[in-house]
């Protein structure tokens, strides 16, 4: 009966057979039976590695005994190069024993030649089955890598807030040198851990908020400065025999994206650049305009080593999750670049010559230049006359650093790292003229610690150190004769400083 099932498609079968006569036979009853294929017949060991070279097929069917070649060797040949792909004995010296052998040694089926009815049948089920596998396989293997990145979604929830707490003082101590040294050298370090810490913190914000699904805010970036920073950033970590070469073709370009992923972006590529430069050379960060398809202007950021390059597999292999060549390498670094380049409407283009080096092209839409102007500089705050300050923060480090800070700035500290410490500090001492708190404090909450001050008699204002997404007063009120500053974290000293000092001048 023919098999009227063209689900298959076009199928490729790999006859290994020596007789010319017994293979167009059994080309003849495959196609008779309905089937879609085309035949490609070989007799011999050479000619079957090049057949399975060049192209691999649905299904291989083969003799038993051939001179000089046998069908055990065929199915050994077969599963070294492509283990997947079903194979049928079609012979007429098997007996039942052999039979047997020949499942045993990985065979899908075998079919007796003057009994040749079961071949079409059987050829569609060893192809279905094979297929069936391969998509169940393909599909577990999707499986472990949503777990795995769901897993990597929980535990980046879980240290976001840990990793904020530990790249606090990357904001707080950078104000705090400057204040004590005009030495350029140490300045200039100061502006290189000012500027980790605001990078360390976006990151944190930018992986949760792809953790939660949500995107991140855009901003016009002019990659003037981008590249500024993130030459800054790299300089600080450069091995000597490494040159870096930063070039923007006209200091008004920009564009549309969340500047700190793009930043990330440049760092890891270029961080790769210099681990694939073992013996040393130039890595280069050129950004241009340069037509699209369309004709039209868009920015070329690009980013080329001298270094050790990577073969055809590897370049295939670039983009997918966890594949990864170095030792401690994650496989995700460059799959986060591929998301936030596409995410703003751009794409990634890389080339690489093995022993020569690699480039990085990122193709991204261009905005309207923009004039560039200087940092506004901020104006001066109005230092502390003595004024108590109460901080109450769970973070040792940001309390200690909070306390030092603003008492060199004038005003008499008291530190408590609970509710329950500053409470029983208040009772011993009196109320301050001004708390600020952190709005995570354990055992009395920030906003129950403010209304147990209302009570005793507080009536000054209330600066609460808040995470953007977790407000503590979502209606923006405090309890009532207490004014409510909200600073959001992460914090900075100028921050703080002002923030103080506008609430004691607004009382």
């Amino acid at each position: 009966m023919p098999n009227r099932d063209s689900a298959l498609g076009h199928l490729r079968i790999l006859l290994v057979e020596d007789s010319p006569e017994d293979a167009e036979l059994i080309a003849d009853q495959l196609l008779d039976s309905g089937l879609q294929a085309s035949f490609e017949c070989v007799d011999n060991e050479a000619c079957m590695y090049r057949a399975l070279s060049e192209r691999i097929p649905d299904i291989v069917l083969s003799d038993l005994s051939m001179p000089g070649f046998s069908g055990y060797q065929a199915l050994r040949m077969l599963r070294e190069m492509h283990p997947r792909v079903p194979f049928i004995f079609v012979s007429g010296t098997m007996g039942e024993e052999t039979a047997v052998n020949a499942l045993q040694e990985g065979a899908n089926d075998y079919i007796i030649k003057h009994l040749p009815a079961r071949l079409p049948s059987a050829v569609v089920r060893a192809i279905r089955e094979a297929r069936s596998e391969i998509e169940r396989l393909r599909v577990e293997d999707e499986l472990m890598r949503a777990q795995r990145l769901e897993s990597l979604a929980l535990l980046a929830a879980g240290l976001g807030h840990d990793l904020r707490n530990i790249l606090q003082p990357l904001l707080i101590v950078p104000d705090l040198i400057r204040d004590r040294s005009t030495d350029p050298k140490i300045t200039r370090l100061a502006d290189v851990i000012a500027e980790c810490g605001r990078r360390g913190h976006e990151m944190v914000d930018s992986m949760l908020s792809f953790v939660r699904g949500s995107s991140q805010r855009s901003e016009r970036i002019v990659l003037q400065r981008l590249f500024q920073a993130v030459g800054m950033l790299l300089k600080s970590s450069l091995p000597r025999d490494v040159e870096l070469h930063l070039e923007v073709s006209d200091d008004r370009m920009a564009v549309d994206a969340n500047y700190t992923e793009l930043q990330q972006v440049l760092l890891n590529l270029a961080l790769n650049a210099i681990q694939a430069m073992p013996d040393g050379g130039r890595l280069s960060l050129v950004a241009e305009r340069c037509p699209d398809a369309h004709g039209n202007e868009q920015v070329r950021i690009r980013v080329s080593d001298e270094g050790i390059g990577m073969d055809e597999a590897t370049l295939k292999r670039l983009f997918s999750p966890f594949f990864t060549t170095k030792p401690k390498g994650t496989g995700l670094g460059l799959v986060s670049c591929h998301r936030i380049v596409e995410s703003i409407g751009g794409r990634i283009e890389v080339s690489s010559v093995l022993d020569s080096g690699t480039t990085f092209d990122l193709l991204l839409p261009l905005q309207a230049a923009v004039a560039v102007e200087e940092a506004a500089v901020p104006s001066t705050i109005r230092p502390g006359r003595g004024e108590r300050l109460l901080v109450v923060d769970d973070e040792a480090t940001r309390l200690s650093l909070l306390g030092n800070a603003l008492s060199s700035q004038g005003y008499r500290m008291r530190l408590a790292s609970d509710g329950a410490v500053a409470m029983r500090l208040m009772q011993d001492a009196g109320l301050p003229d001004v708390v600020l708190v952190d709005s995570g404090i354990p055992l009395l909450s920030a906003e129950q610690l403010l209304i147990e001050m209302q009570a005793m008699g507080y009536r000054g204002p209330a600066i609460v150190l808040e995470d953007a997404h977790m407000p503590v007063f979502v209606d923006g009120q405090a309890p009532a004769g207490i004014s409510l500053h909200v600073l959001p974290k992460p914090l900075e000293m100028q921050r703080v400083f002002r923030a103080v000092a506008d609430a004691l001048g607004a009382e």
